[in-house]
């Protein structure tokens, strides 16, 4: 199960001890535990507060009805008020400073004329109660349709009482809002001026209202002659309020009654049969995301059909699941819950869709779940409420929990799941739902070196790099997500079985508010990223390869600034403790590219976040491009952790093992994976692939994948091998090989050092023969020579051969220490001493 539950409120665990001792203490003689008991199972969670109080109600053993409350942070219980009659409480909040409490509620029948204080002269009564302590109690609503209450709490901080605002939420459509100012008179709290109590009219005629309890944000739909509209109020600190949003929807509604969501909690109502409301809510989230969900009435009855509107992205996606047993389904049994990053959709029993709010566009970070993995933990089916982003409330059993993605099993399911399209959701939610740590990214790791050859939709090398440096880098600046890559997919075009997508462009959402903060602001800054192509926002590294290719040969030094700056910035820059020999010689194309892309990503930075500072940009450049590296060789010493490569320190002229095969074979996956990003590997990794392919592979093999670009010959790579490689004949058919086949570059240094010593002339005078036949080809006039002459008549390799064969005589009659051979000057001389002979 992807979804785990942690228990939040348990009546048995968080109440149950303390409500005992309250209850037997008052409770006549004769009463005893067994009375509690069933009094305990009245217990119903009536609310849940902005802070995370949680209200309930209980049935004494005198038959009082007693409103509790428990705090989960100091996980206390408090009592809040007790009515010595059976009531039947639909509403109840209470104040940030805990002086008043709001009731709503219904008498009980039986009660009718038992006593003249509740003779009911309406169905349902309001009361706003004094209690610091219990005190005066002022009748707000006596009217016959069911009205809820709920205080705001416009700052999370409590202040010594400041002045209250109500909510009055009625099934006639209407809302109302009360201003109430709490004095202090003694040790007594009581309302000011309680018999004239300001209020305002909120809204009104509406037919779904929804409230949000963290964010203050009352949504509700009213319906007009052209398209329903969906508006939103915002409350803020200062006891204001703004009609924020005006949202035409895209779809009609059908009035089949009051829908109201997170405004109930009451058990018997949600049993209730007939015309069902909408089924539709409204999520938001603290990135700037905004959805609305809605359950479409199931045409075909082994189908189920929902939409999901995405406001900040301008699109909706409508899905269609096939289920595979046709139960008889209304609307309602389709559940919504707010995971924040996800919107579930849950069907117990059936199935379960993770939505990925924040990026809907690919349908492979969505999870569609089924069978065991669908299920949460057995809760009962159509008793879940969700008064609360990510937290879930089972009214059968009063017991609420918070609903969190599972780490542990995310990996699980990672190792198990066969489909690109699962690995993929999973990868996308470790690396950037869950949150990236070393820990977290050694598992993944494992999972990549055991599984790159078996995902043919995507390179989840690629994958885990961008995701990790999109996860590290977003904290560091404001907008930074909107500018960085946070997937190396363009596109997904693939089926997931059991489900099918059809996506819409709807209209962006316009605020009737300007120079918004906070959720607004960035919902604001959502949706501007969509007028303006997003694709085109974010940094694409692909780009580098053709300027690479162009910058390689004269732009080199502009490029080389940034190199000191991403070197140093590296954290485990020095080589104490190292494994592997990254970061310890140079290679230039590497730093090449790595110059060039902390230069291209400063430039990309700096044209769509003009508002940060140009320091500040070069910074975030050069540290991605260093983070990069850093998780290059996070992959690379954990690989080889896992094949047990203790030491890097090894010989050219030996065998590798086979773990050290399997390592080679990993580096050339890691070198595809860099160049189909244009990603810069650290120096040193052409190096060590090199040196691995020399002790891996056969040589037809090893020839072959430099010839093809797959090892890239480094002057590091070639020295070493020179100087290790013994004078068999083998061996020297494998250095006159790698000569031939040097970069001009690497050529000319290698031929130049004073110090290189050519071990055997032969390997001298074979990389000249072939020297000459290039030339040949180059000059087809040479071809013209007589081959039947014992000595061939090209005067250049006639005297290198003739100088060789010289310093093998010397080498042979004296012991000769500075017995050093100058390629290049060898060839220099030669062909100088041509073209004296020729007259040229």
């Amino acid at each position: 199960m992807l979804l785990q539950l942690s228990t939040r409120f348990d009546p048995q665990r968080d109440a149950a001890p303390w409500l005992a001792g309250q209850s037997l203490a008052a409770a006549p003689r004769g009463a005893d535990a067994d009375n509690f008991l069933e009094s305990l199972e009245t217990l119903q969670i009536v609310n849940v507060e902005r802070n995370g109080n949680i209200i309930y109600t209980l049935k004494g053993i005198l038959g009082h009805t007693y409103i509790g409350l428990y705090d989960p942070n100091s996980k206390t219980n408090e009592h809040l008020y007790t009515f010595e009659k059976d009531l039947h409480v639909i509403s109840c909040s209470v104040n940030n400073e805990k002086t008043l409490l709001a009731v709503s509620f219904l008498q009980s029948t039986e009660e009718v004329g038992a006593n003249l204080l509740f003779q009911p002269v309406s169905k349902c009564l309001t009361w706003l109660i004094e209690i610091c302590p219990v005190n005066n109690v002022k009748v707000l609503k006596a009217v016959d349709s069911h009205i809820r209450v709920q205080f705001l709490y416009p700052v999370a901080e409590a202040h010594a009482f400041p002045e209250s605002c109500l909510l009055l939420i009625s099934e006639d459509k209407y809302v109302e809002k009360f201003d109430i100012r709490v004095v202090k008179e003694g040790h007594t709290a009581v309302i000011e001026n309680s018999s004239h109590l300001p209020k305002e009219r909120i809204a009104d005629d509406f037919i779904w209202i929804q409230w949000d309890t963290l964010e203050q944000r009352l949504f509700y739909i009213v319906p007009k002659r052209s398209r329903d509209i969906l508006n939103c109020v915002q409350f803020y600190p200062d006891k204001s309020f703004t009609l924020i949003l005006e949202v035409p929807l895209e779809f009609s509604l059908t009035d089949t009654g009051l829908k109201l969501v997170n405004l109930e909690c009451d058990y018997y109502q949600g049993q209730e049969t007939g015309p069902q409301p909408l089924n539709l809510q409204v999520f938001t989230s603290e990135k700037g995301c905004m959805c609305i969900c809605h359950c479409i009435a199931p045409v075909n009855p082994g189908e189920v059909t929902y939409s999901v509107f995405f406001l900040h992205k301008g699109c909706s996606k409508t899905y269609t699941v096939a289920l595979e047993r046709m139960d008889s389904l209304q609307a309602k049994d389709i559940l919504f819950f707010n995971l924040d990053y996800y919107v579930a959709i849950f069907l117990p029993g059936h199935f379960l869709h993770l939505v990925n709010a924040q990026y809907p566009d690919l349908m492979c970070y969505n999870f569609f779940l089924t069978g065991d993995d669908a299920k949460i933990n057995g809760l009962h089916k159509s008793t879940i409420v969700s008064p609360l982003k990510s937290v879930v409330l089972d009214l059968s059993t009063g017991r609420m929990f918070t609903l969190e993605m599972n780490k542990q099993a995310l990996l699980q399911f990672l190792w198990n799941s066969k489909l690109d399209g699962e690995r993929l959701a999973t990868l996308h939610c470790l690396l950037l739902h869950v949150g990236s740590t070393t820990e977290l990214e050694t598992e993944i790791i494992k999972w990549i070196s055991e599984n790159t050859s078996t995902c043919f939709t995507f390179d989840p090398i690629q994958e885990f790099i961008i995701a990790s440096l999109y996860c590290r880098m977003c904290p560091e600046a404001i907008n930074l997500n909107k500018v960085l890559p946070y997937t190396s997919l363009v596109c997904w075009n693939e089926l997931i079985p059991g489900i099918t997508c059809t996506t819409h462009i709807i209209s962006l959402p316009v605020l009737k508010v300007h120079n918004c903060k906070g959720f607004w602001g960035k919902l604001v800054s959502s949706m501007e990223c969509v007028k303006c192509d997003e694709s085109h926002l974010r940094f694409d590294s692909k780009v580098l390869w053709r300027e690479w290719e162009k910058l390689r040969l004269d732009k080199v030094n502009e490029l080389q600034p940034p190199l000191p700056w991403v070197l140093s910035n590296f954290n485990t820059w020095s080589t104490e403790g190292r494994l592997i020999p990254l970061f310890q010689d140079e290679d230039d194309q590497q730093q090449l590219l790595t110059g060039l892309m902390a230069v291209q990503l400063k430039d990309h930075l700096m044209r769509h976040l003009p508002y940060v500072s140009k320091k500040r940009i070069e910074e975030i450049a050069v540290d991605y491009v260093s983070k990069l590296l850093d998780l290059t060789y996070r992959i690379m010493e954990n690989v080889w952790k896992k094949y047990n490569l203790d030491s890097w320190v090894f010989s050219l002229g030996q065998r590798g093992t086979s773990n050290e095969i399997l390592v080679f074979h990993f580096m050339c996956r890691m070198l595809r994976a860099a160049r189909g990003m244009s990603l810069p590997l650290p120096p040193g990794f052409h190096t060590l692939h090199t040196g691995l392919g020399v002790r891996c592979l056969p040589l037809y093999t090893l020839l072959l994948y430099v010839d093809q670009g797959v090892l890239h010959l480094t002057e590091t790579c070639v020295l070493k091998l020179l100087k290790e490689l013994d004078n068999t004949e083998k061996k020297e058919k494998l250095k006159l090989a790698i000569l031939t086949r040097l970069p001009e570059a690497i050529g000319n240094k290698v031929g130049q050092l004073p110090n290189h010593s050519v071990v055997s002339t032969t390997v001298v005078r074979n990389y000249v023969k072939l020297l000459f036949e290039k030339l040949r080809n180059k000059w087809p006039s040479m071809l013209l020579v007589d081959r039947s002459s014992a000595q061939i008549e090209f005067l250049p390799l006639n005297y290198l051969v003739a100088i060789l064969t010289e310093v093998d005589h010397q080498g042979q009659l004296a012991s000769v220490e500075q017995g050093t051979v100058n390629v290049r000057l060898v060839e220099e001389v030669a062909l100088k001493h041509t073209t004296m002979l020729l007259g040229l």
